[in-house]
């Protein structure tokens, strides 16, 4: 099954796929008005059955949770949440355990970090499993 992961910020949103259990960052989206068809187009070329938003504490929650309403109804496919409890700050340690020089961390922080909540969610999917 092939997934997106979306890391939601109110300046950016970050970007993942996870396909064959194979998790990789895709990139950063802007978030302009432009935001769902990008991400539309991003889940036909690459066949992706649902979505995974990044949970987050606080009051970010509620836009998070219109975003994803509007993101499944736009994309026609369903969406489920992840914890995304510190996952900015792993993906900068990740980062910068492989060297990843800082300029070009800020760039990718929010497409890997969309990537470890792909990973976790899979995790939990796994534990769940057995």
């Amino acid at each position: 099954m092939n997934l997106l992961g979306v890391d939601f910020g109110l300046k950016k949103i970050g970007i993942a796929l996870a396909q064959n259990g194979f998790v990789q960052a895709l990139g950063v989206i802007k978030n302009s008005s432009t935001v769902f068809s990008k991400i539309v187009k991003i889940c036909q070329e690459n066949e992706v059955e649902k979505i995974i938003v990044g949970s987050p504490q606080g009051k970010l929650f509620l836009e998070v949770k219109m975003f994803s309403q509007k993101l499944s109804s736009e994309t026609g496919l369903p969406v489920e949440f992840q914890d995304e409890t510190l996952t900015s700050r792993e993906a900068i340690a990740k980062m910068v355990q492989e060297r990843i020089k800082r300029k070009k961390r800020r760039k990718l922080e929010d497409a890997v970090a969309a990537a470890c909540i792909l990973e976790e969610y899979l995790l939990r999917k796994e534990g769940e499993s057995v």
